[in-house]
């Protein structure tokens, strides 16, 4: 596991010192995937340069299994420094070397025997589906496998914390899933303690069980993504959800925002609420999903209801939180949640 205690990193000193990380405190658990969001300028970076020890901090402590990082002296920091993968934006890959000869640097600089890194390289890109590829170089791949060989090359030494440091920026919606999807797999199978800087906002919601917002560098809110998602006081659970684009109500009827503010909301809600108001509660659009077992999302629902007091009551019932809302005319079709686009921070704060 990794814990961080009152991380600090300031650049100069005295009155013109530029504090960039400001008493950060989190731990991520083994098996664990705990994303950081932000926009440009919060200290993201800074952050995994810290992590990993290419940037000392001004104060406080990194701890990773248990042994105190930040004090080490250069040799000893140099050998916990391999418990720690770093995968970084673009892959970072050597052109003239194939992506055999990159995921292979970290053992050949280490000395380790060639027989010993042949099979270790092999293992590792069956493991990110590549073994096809091994003689390829980077310009001979996709943006997705160059990536997938900066992620074997990060578990070369076997580390028990990897840092994803906007690996996936740039990349496609469907080359992004599957990366990320591989990251999953990795943190089941090797379970690994991941570290995921992203400002993709929808990709958080593919990889994250835990997530914080840095500001200015300090960590304004954290929690697991489940506990934000369903918590309508959250800024940055609001800022998770993805955006709708309703259509317009049909008849006069009233747009109703409808937030899922519980873990426990019946999936048959739409026909709950239609009986219970006594009219069809007409779904306009709706963007749900599963989270780790959990349902999650926003919908807007279209009614007759004379009672906003009643509406909301009928929703809260059910575990769903309802405001009054108002129509799009100029919105297209139901389900509009858009998987070429990604939300960031920035747009959706």
């Amino acid at each position: 596991m990794i814990r961080i205690d009152q991380l600090t990193k300031a650049y100069g000193h005295g009155p013109d010192a530029v504090t960039v990380l400001d008493k950060l405190d989190f731990a991520v658990d083994r098996g664990e995937i705990f994303a950081v969001v932000g926009p440009s300028g919060a200290g993201k970076s800074t952050l995994t340069q810290c992590i990993n020890l290419l940037e000392r901090p001004t104060s406080g402590s990194i701890v990773v299994n248990g042994q105190e990082l930040s004090s080490l002296p250069e040799r000893q920091l140099r050998e916990a420094r391999r418990r720690i993968g770093t995968v970084f934006q673009s892959a970072s890959l050597f052109s003239r070397r194939t992506a055999a000869q990159n995921i292979a640097m970290p053992l050949e600089y280490l000395g380790v025997e060639p027989r010993e890194t042949k099979a270790r390289v092999a293992e590792l890109l069956e493991r990110v589906g590549l073994g096809h590829r091994a003689g390829h170089y980077p310009h001979q791949l996709s943006g997705g496998q160059r990536q997938r060989v900066g992620i074997a090359r990060a578990l070369a030494l076997r580390p028990s914390v990897l840092l994803s440091d906007e690996a996936t920026s740039g990349l496609d919606p469907e080359t992004t899933r599957s990366v990320v999807a591989l990251l999953r797999e990795l943190r089941d199978d090797l379970d690994l303690a991941v570290v995921f800087i992203t400002h993709e906002m929808d990709t958080v919601l593919q990889v994250a069980d835990s997530v914080a917002k840095l500001e200015h560098g300090r960590i304004v809110e954290s929690g697991r993504l489940v506990d934000l998602l369903t918590d309508h006081g959250s800024a940055l659970g609001r800022a998770l959800q993805p955006q709708l684009d309703p259509a317009p109500p049909a008849d006069g009827a009233r747009p109703w925002q409808v937030t899922y503010d519980s873990r426990n909301v019946p999936q048959d809600w739409l026909q709950r609420v239609s009986q219970e108001l006594g009219e069809p509660a007409a779904l306009l659009a709706a963007t749900i999903q599963n989270v780790n077992g959990v349902s999650t999302g926003k919908a807007t629902v279209g009614l007759h209801a004379a009672s906003p007091d009643l509406v909301r009551d009928t929703f809260a019932r059910l575990g769903l939180r309802a405001e009054p809302g108002s129509g799009r005319p100029d919105a297209g079709a139901q389900d509009t949640a858009r998987e070429d686009a990604p939300a960031t921070l920035e747009h959706a704060l």
